[in-house]
């Protein structure tokens, strides 16, 4: 995983869009005298899906690499995937009008509402709790010997960047958005690059989603702190959402048959989740990384209402976020029909 996403800033402007493919609808209504409405009923929508190529978006990773999202669309909806560096770029694609959908980080997806006057976004999933950690040099025991020091991070603002800020300012240390204050964050993109910047002794640690804290670990790194709470959920607009809540159904069905793959069969969803990794970035991940990358998260449906809350609190504390205001992100009505009509328990917030 050195080298994933050793293009992603070319990734990021929409290169490795993976389009899913649909059957074109038959003609032989409109030759039959079907009307010009119906033809444009049958016409599937092309969703606009991103994520990131990380394990915590492993369940977009399966859905694509074994059809989920391709099945469950059917002839509705046509998928087009683009793969980001990092949440703070996906928010910023989504509120420019370029995707539609994506999983993403919370602390993104709180700042792509607030930005909005919350009125851009929902949230209608949760996706994966836990898999990111402060990772450290071995030599180092706790956040006072970071004094002085770099720590690596994916993007300002990113929900690694701020548990890290905050969890610093708990221990009486500043930071600074410009890489000032007592410890230096440095927003480093893509993530691989933080775990050469590791090796290499050019940044004390990093605070990073998995599988990279992993990685720094195996290099030798020490974990100084397992970063709790919420670490992805799904994310859309909510004009998308207006429009088409058949096709937002669809792409629900699929992050839960997903996840529940990950639950019932762990071991060849992981080989599922990196297959889908190696087409991205020409290597898999090896063995002694994808198992403990797979074994911090856990994958659910949930996306924890406490645990947002508190991530804007602490954005909030460290200067990343004017208002601690979520009222209306959340939409989990599609979501919790599906689970109802499984059989599952529903999920609740906001």
């Amino acid at each position: 995983m050195r080298s994933i996403l050793a293009g992603s800033a070319a990734v990021v402007g929409g290169i490795l869009l993976i389009a899913g493919c649909s059957s074109s609808s038959s003609s032989s209504s409109a030759a039959s005298g079907g009307s010009s409405g119906s033809a444009a009923a049958a016409a599937p929508v092309t969703v606009r899906l991103g994520y990131l190529a990380n394990i915590t978006h492993a369940p977009a990773l399966i859905a694509v690499k074994d059809g989920y999202f391709t099945k469950d669309l059917g002839s509705a909806g046509t998928l087009k995937t683009t793969v980001f560096s990092s949440g703070t770029q996906e928010t910023t694609a989504i509120l420019a009008g370029q995707i539609d959908a994506a999983y993403v980080g919370p602390n993104p997806a709180i700042n792509a509402f607030q930005k909005s006057g919350g009125t851009a976004v929902k949230v209608i999933s949760g996706v994966a709790t836990g898999g990111a950690s402060i990772v450290v040099k071995p030599g180092i025991s706790s956040a006072a010997q970071l004094k002085g020091q770099s720590i690596a991070t994916p993007s300002l603002g990113n929900t690694q960047d701020v548990a890290v800020r905050y969890w610093l300012k708990q221990q009486g240390l500043t930071t600074s958005t410009t890489g000032g204050g007592d410890v230096a964050i440095k927003p480093t993109s893509p993530n691989s690059a933080s775990v050469l910047e590791y090796k290499s002794g050019q940044i004390a640690g990093a605070s990073e989603p998995s599988p990279y804290d992993v990685e720094i670990v195996q290099d030798g790194g020490k974990v100084l702190l397992s970063e709790p709470g919420v670490s992805t959920v799904l994310m859309v607009t909510t004009s998308f959402l207006n429009a088409h809540p058949a096709v937002v159904a669809d792409l629900l069905k699929a992050n839960v048959q997903a996840i529940d793959y990950i639950k019932s069969d762990p071991t060849a969803a992981a080989a599922a989740a990196n297959a889908q990794l190696a087409a991205y970035t020409g290597k898999p991940l090896s063995s002694k990384v994808l198992t403990p990358a797979f074994k911090e998260i856990t994958f659910t449906t949930d996306p924890d209402e406490a645990s947002f809350t508190q991530d804007a609190q602490q954005a909030n504390s460290v200067g990343l976020l004017s208002s601690t205001n979520l009222n209306g992100i959340f939409d989990l009505t599609p979501l919790n029909s599906i689970l109802s009509a499984a059989g599952d328990p529903t999920v609740s917030a906001g």
